[in-house]
């Protein structure tokens, strides 16, 4: 049985969406228990008129909420007995294998570090999603806004914990190939950062492909892309606006005139397809990656089916991912890394 924590109160919407996202996930699971940590009395009063399985979910009485703009430190200092925090603690405890939630990312992170703290050997966790591609593959991409100015070292672990996670995840697929965003394919471009994180991976034991520019990105060309938090948050709000401009688009295209409108009802099956395949709330979950626990970041503004996806993606991550052998990977690719290192200094020490 996988028991998960779910911060009930959080996102722009709280019970509105997380009871009936919670209620229809726990209804495709029947290996599942939650924990719903919130006010009791306004939780048990939606997840009764929602019809949820109570006899799979345990409610855990908090008395505070962090609010959507609330800093993160004062989060972390005066709202110890919040929703998000104590949901986290569930992990911390060992009473449930993953938390999720939709609320203040900034504050979550914070809880979440301070709470579960790194694993050994990286100092900063990172924001990580899988995003889709024009097959079936998917590719984790990370950092996407936690942090926006990266050494080489911090960013050569990201591309250490993402491979990992993947590996853990798809064992069947062999080691992950990993990517560095850049602006051209070619090692002599980018900044110095990126130049110098390039030769680490180069020199790891991490498969690693060489610079990818995001116009690839959906193509599937790596399983796993490392970029800084400013470069990875643009670029997945990029994305994000794109598909969001073309389906609106579509859509204005084939209403315009009557012709149009009679070719949208031939093209119906094939429109529904691709809207399917394109709904981002089918990727709503963002990983907070490099924590001793799984912590799943929901979008704030999604709907009960976003927040059903982001379950599904921390009930994926504790079924198939073993924190342990994660660790264990970790601590080898970056001893590796550590040789790669040295050897790169001495080399530059010897110019």
């Amino acid at each position: 049985m996988i028991t998960l924590a779910v911060d009930a109160m959080g996102g722009d919407q709280g019970l509105a969406v997380t009871v009936p996202g919670a209620t229809a996930f726990l209804q495709a699971h029947p290996d599942v228990r939650l924990i719903m940590t919130g006010d009791e009395t306004q939780l048990r009063q939606a997840l009764t008129e929602a019809g949820a399985p109570m006899e799979r979910i345990d409610i855990c009485h908090t008395t505070q909420v962090v609010g959507m703009d609330e800093a993160p430190q004062s989060a972390l200092k005066n709202k110890k007995d919040s929703s998000m925090r104590i949901a986290v603690n569930q992990v911390k405890e060992g009473k449930a294998q993953a938390a999720v939630s939709a609320g203040n990312t900034g504050a979550l992170m914070a809880t979440a570090r301070f709470v579960l703290k790194t694993i050994p050997g990286i100092e900063r966790p990172a924001i990580a999603k899988f995003l889709p591609s024009d097959t079936d593959h998917v590719t984790l991409a990370l950092d996407l806004g936690a942090n926006v100015d990266c050494t080489p070292e911090q960013l050569a672990q990201f591309a250490v914990i993402g491979s990992e996670l993947v590996h853990a995840l798809h064992p069947q697929k062999g080691q992950p190939r990993v990517g560095l965003v850049n602006v051209g394919t070619e090692d002599i471009k980018g900044t110095d950062t990126v130049k110098q994180t390039y030769k680490l991976l180069q020199n790891s034991k991490l498969n690693f492909i060489g610079n990818i520019e995001s116009n690839g990105i959906l193509y599937g060309e790596a399983d796993v892309v490392v970029a800084d938090g400013f470069v990875g948050n643009v670029m997945l709000k990029t994305i994000e606006g794109a598909v969001k401009f073309m389906s609106g688009a579509i859509r204005r295209e084939f209403q315009s005139n009557l012709f149009n409108k009679l070719a949208a009802i031939a093209a119906l099956p094939a429109l529904k397809g691709l809207k399917n395949k394109l709904d981002p709330r089918k990727f709503n979950g963002a990983i907070l990656l490099g924590l001793r626990g799984i912590v799943i970041k929901s979008h704030g503004g999604t709907d009960e089916t976003g927040f059903r996806y982001a379950l599904e993606e921390a009930y994926h991550e504790a079924k198939s991912a073993s924190l342990s052998k994660i660790e264990q990977g970790v601590a080898e690719q970056l001893a590796a890394l550590e040789t790669a290192k040295a050897a790169q200094n001495e080399n530059a020490g010897g110019l």
